[in-house]
Protein backbone atom coordinates (compact mmCIF):
# COMPACT_ATOMS: atom_id res chain seq x y z
CA UNK A 1 0.00 0.00 0.00
CA UNK A 2 1.24 3.38 -0.52
CA UNK A 3 1.86 6.34 2.18
CA UNK A 4 -1.52 8.39 0.50
CA UNK A 5 -3.59 4.99 0.52
CA UNK A 6 -2.10 4.57 4.40
CA UNK A 7 -3.14 8.23 5.32
CA UNK A 8 -6.50 8.30 3.59
CA UNK A 9 -7.57 4.60 5.09
CA UNK A 10 -6.19 6.84 8.01
CA UNK A 11 -8.73 9.28 8.07
CA UNK A 12 -11.76 7.22 6.51
CA UNK A 13 -10.90 5.09 9.66
CA UNK A 14 -11.26 7.55 12.17
CA UNK A 15 -14.45 8.98 10.31
CA UNK A 16 -16.21 6.29 10.78
CA UNK A 17 -15.22 5.64 14.41
CA UNK A 18 -16.94 8.59 15.12
CA UNK A 19 -20.19 7.29 13.19
CA UNK A 20 -20.01 3.98 15.06
CA UNK A 21 -19.76 6.10 18.35
CA UNK A 22 -22.83 8.49 17.34
CA UNK A 23 -24.39 4.91 16.72
CA UNK A 24 -23.37 3.62 20.48
CA UNK A 25 -21.57 1.01 19.31
CA UNK A 26 -18.49 1.65 21.21
CA UNK A 27 -16.90 -1.58 20.38
CA UNK A 28 -16.37 -1.04 16.54
CA UNK A 29 -15.64 2.61 17.20
CA UNK A 30 -12.80 1.87 19.14
CA UNK A 31 -11.56 -0.69 17.20
CA UNK A 32 -11.51 1.75 13.91
CA UNK A 33 -9.58 4.25 15.94
CA UNK A 34 -7.00 1.75 16.43
CA UNK A 35 -6.78 1.04 13.14
CA UNK A 36 -7.06 5.02 12.37
CA UNK A 37 -3.64 5.39 14.32
CA UNK A 38 -2.25 2.12 12.88
CA UNK A 39 -2.53 3.45 9.52
CA UNK A 40 -1.21 7.07 10.10
CA UNK A 41 2.07 5.26 11.54
CA UNK A 42 2.09 3.01 8.55
CA UNK A 43 2.07 5.98 6.49
CA UNK A 44 4.86 7.83 8.30
CA UNK A 45 7.08 4.23 8.20
CA UNK A 46 6.80 4.04 4.55
CA UNK A 47 7.67 8.07 4.04
CA UNK A 48 10.92 6.88 6.62
CA UNK A 49 11.45 3.31 4.25
CA UNK A 50 10.74 2.20 8.18
CA UNK A 51 9.26 -1.76 8.56
CA UNK A 52 5.83 -1.72 10.07
CA UNK A 53 4.85 -5.11 9.23
CA UNK A 54 3.73 -6.18 13.10
CA UNK A 55 2.17 -4.18 16.22
CA UNK A 56 5.49 -4.08 17.60
CA UNK A 57 7.18 -2.69 14.73
CA UNK A 58 4.52 0.44 14.94
CA UNK A 59 5.38 0.65 18.54
CA UNK A 60 8.85 1.01 17.69
CA UNK A 61 8.50 3.28 15.17
CA UNK A 62 6.42 5.30 17.60
CA UNK A 63 9.04 5.45 20.11
CA UNK A 64 11.60 6.38 17.63
CA UNK A 65 9.90 9.14 16.90
CA UNK A 66 9.33 10.56 19.95
CA UNK A 67 12.78 9.96 20.53
CA UNK A 68 13.90 12.03 17.43
CA UNK A 69 11.68 14.79 18.18
CA UNK A 70 12.01 15.12 21.50
CA UNK A 71 8.24 14.78 21.66
CA UNK A 72 7.04 11.75 24.30
CA UNK A 73 3.16 12.90 23.56
CA UNK A 74 3.48 10.60 20.07
CA UNK A 75 4.21 7.48 22.69
CA UNK A 76 1.39 8.41 25.16
CA UNK A 77 -1.39 9.31 22.35
CA UNK A 78 -0.23 5.73 20.11
CA UNK A 79 -0.91 3.87 23.55
CA UNK A 80 -4.52 5.17 23.53
CA UNK A 81 -4.65 3.51 20.70
CA UNK A 82 -3.27 0.35 21.80
CA UNK A 83 -6.04 0.43 24.42
CA UNK A 84 -8.68 1.16 21.85
CA UNK A 85 -7.71 -1.91 20.38
CA UNK A 86 -7.66 -4.18 23.04
CA UNK A 87 -11.53 -2.37 23.85
CA UNK A 88 -12.79 -4.18 20.50
CA UNK A 89 -11.28 -7.73 22.61
CA UNK A 90 -12.21 -6.86 25.85
CA UNK A 91 -15.53 -4.02 25.25
CA UNK A 92 -14.61 -2.66 28.26
CA UNK A 93 -15.16 1.28 27.66
CA UNK A 94 -18.32 3.28 27.28
CA UNK A 95 -19.15 5.12 24.47
CA UNK A 96 -18.40 8.59 26.27
CA UNK A 97 -15.11 6.96 27.37
CA UNK A 98 -14.48 5.47 23.40
CA UNK A 99 -15.26 9.33 22.43
CA UNK A 100 -12.92 11.00 24.51
CA UNK A 101 -9.61 8.47 23.37
CA UNK A 102 -10.79 9.28 19.81
CA UNK A 103 -10.28 12.77 20.45
CA UNK A 104 -6.55 11.44 21.34
CA UNK A 105 -6.41 9.86 17.97
CA UNK A 106 -7.30 13.23 16.41
CA UNK A 107 -4.64 14.69 17.93
CA UNK A 108 -2.40 12.13 17.48
CA UNK A 109 -2.70 12.08 13.36
CA UNK A 110 -2.45 15.58 13.17
CA UNK A 111 0.83 15.56 15.38
CA UNK A 112 2.03 13.15 12.60
CA UNK A 113 0.72 15.32 9.64
CA UNK A 114 2.66 18.23 10.77
CA UNK A 115 5.88 16.03 10.63
CA UNK A 116 8.47 16.79 8.02
CA UNK A 117 8.14 14.24 5.23
CA UNK A 118 11.39 12.33 6.41
CA UNK A 119 13.15 12.81 10.32
CA UNK A 120 16.23 13.13 10.41
CA UNK A 121 18.69 9.96 10.82
CA UNK A 122 19.31 9.13 14.75
CA UNK A 123 21.76 6.66 13.61
CA UNK A 124 19.51 3.62 15.34
CA UNK A 125 18.74 0.68 13.49
CA UNK A 126 15.27 0.71 11.82
CA UNK A 127 12.45 -0.57 13.80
Amino acid sequence: MTTQRYEAGSRHLLRQAEEELAAGDARQAAEKGWGAAALAVKAYCAQNRWKHDSHFRLRQAVRRIARITGDKEFSYLFRTADLLHVCFYEDFYNVDEVGEYLVDILIFLDKLAELPDILPDDDQPDP
